[in-house]
Order: structure tokens, then C-alpha cells, then sequence
């Protein structure tokens, strides 16, 4: 079974929204939706999508202002579709940090393209070269492959989206060391991130219900309350 990646549809036209979504979602992609720019922003940090695609018109505010705020905190890629078609509209979103940006109408070839392609450097940019260097880490029935992207426990994968994935091999890197809720979150979504640990608390949580037996009393992932994370060390 194919990992899901999850992509937050941020659109207020709800038939193009539908139309994505569906595109997406049978392409092997996990979708959730928002009509307007205060729920894409709660529903980034609430449910951690690995990419946003995201409408410049919105009821309650412009597309824009939504990506200036993520670009505060977060290094979250963003492929904006819009029908503002001007050459000055482009250069001000991708200025502003957008990854790419489609104009509409569009075609499904390529807007699957655009969100493969900004996936793709997301993953190459999140499996650093010291990182990738080290092959795999073991502890326990816990292994993490960097080379394949994967978190194998008893040898079954157990698919873990790119967030979760890049927040695992950061631990395996530095395992045994407790690391800060601010560096974790820095090192993953940027220098400009922080503030509230929401984003990287419900990833931590996706994970264990993943690698540990019984979240509720790890043997691989430990919270030091207050200060951060820490994967076991292994032998």
C-alpha cells in the first residue's frame, strides 16, 4: 500500500474544490478541504498536511495574506491555483513563498505534475546530506531507512506521511538526545518558525500510534515534558 500523502485543498468555490480533491484522491493522495483563510490556517496546524493548494480569492481574506503567515512559521509547500493570470500576480505570490503557481482553468496532468514536483523537493530537501549518509538506524525493531523514506517496525513499513517521516529521521539522527520542541520544529518547517508546538504535537501523536506497541508507554519515542523529544538509543 502506497503512503497517502495529505493535501489540504484551500478553495471556496466548492464544485473546483470537489473537482481537486477528487483528482487527488484517486491518484493516491489524502485530501481535506477549507472554504475560507481562517479555517486553512487552523486546519494547517491541526491537521498537518504535507502540501497546500491554495485559491487567492477567499471570502474572508486574500490567498496571499494566508501564505505571508505560513511563510512566518512553517516551510510548508504551497502551489497556489488562482485565476489571476497577470505576470505581476505570479511574481508577487512566488515572492511571498508560494512553491508554484497554476493559473486557472488547468488541466489534471498538470496539476498533479506541479504538486509531484513540489513534493519531490520537499523530500530532497528534508533528507540532508549527513542525514542520508547514514543509511538506515536501528534500535529495537525500530528501523529507519533515510535512502527509501521509510520507518520499518518488525520489517513492516508503516507509512508514515513526509512530516512525520522527516520528524523521525531528525530523532534517529540525534538519537539519545533530547531535542527541543523549537529546534525540531526550526530544523523541519524553517528558521522563522514558532510559536505553538500544535503542528509537531498531533505529528508526534500520528506517530507513535504507528511505531509503538502501546503509545502510552513507549520504547522509542519519549517526550521529556516540556522540553521536547528524544528517540531511543540504540545498541
Amino acid at each position: 500500500m502506497q503512503i497517502r500523502e495529505k493535501i489540504l485543498v484551500v478553495e471556496d468555490e466548492k464544485s473546483i474544490a470537489q473537482f481537486i480533491a477528487a483528482v487527488l484522491s484517486e491518484n493516491g493522495y489524502e485530501t481535506v478541504q477549507a472554504r475560507s483563510g481562517a479555517e486553512a490556517l487552523s486546519m494547517i496546524s491541526s491537521h498537518c498536511p504535507d502540501l497546500v493548494i491554495l485559491d487567492l480569492g477567499l471570502p474572508d481574506m486574500d490567498g496571499l495574506e494566508i501564505l505571508r503567515q505560513l511563510r512566518g512559521w512553517s516551510s510548508l509547500p504551497v502551489v497556489v491555483v488562482s485565476a489571476r493570470s497577470h505576470e505581476r500576480d505570479k511574481v508577487t505570490a512566488l515572492d511571498a513563498g508560494a512553491d508554484d503557481y497554476l493559473t486557472k482553468p488547468f488541466g489534471t496532468n498538470e496539476l498533479l505534475a506541479r504538486v509531484r514536483t513540489a513534493i519531490r523537493h520537499t523530500r530532497t530537501a528534508s533528507g540532508n546530506d549527513e542525514i542520508a549518509q547514514k543509511g538506515t538506524y536501528t534500535v529495537g525493531e525500530l528501523v529507519i531507512d533515510y535512502n527509501k523514506h521509510q520507518a520499518l517496525v518488525r520489517g513492516e513499513n508503516v507509512k508514515l506521511t513526509l512530516s512525520e517521516f522527516r520528524i523521525v529521521a531528525l530523532l534517529g539522527k540525534y538519537a539519545g538526545k533530547v531535542l527541543t520542541y523549537d529546534f525540531i520544529i526550526k530544523e523541519l518547517w524553517g528558521p522563522r518558525a514558532g510559536g505553538s508546538n500544535q503542528i509537531l504535537r498531533v505529528n508526534m501523536a500520528n506517530i507513535r500510534r504507528k511505531i509503538e506497541k502501546n503509545p502510552a508507554e513507549p520504547e522509542y519515542l519519549f517526550t521529556e515534558v516540556g522540553v521536547g523529544y528524544r528517540l531511543a538509543e540504540g545498541e
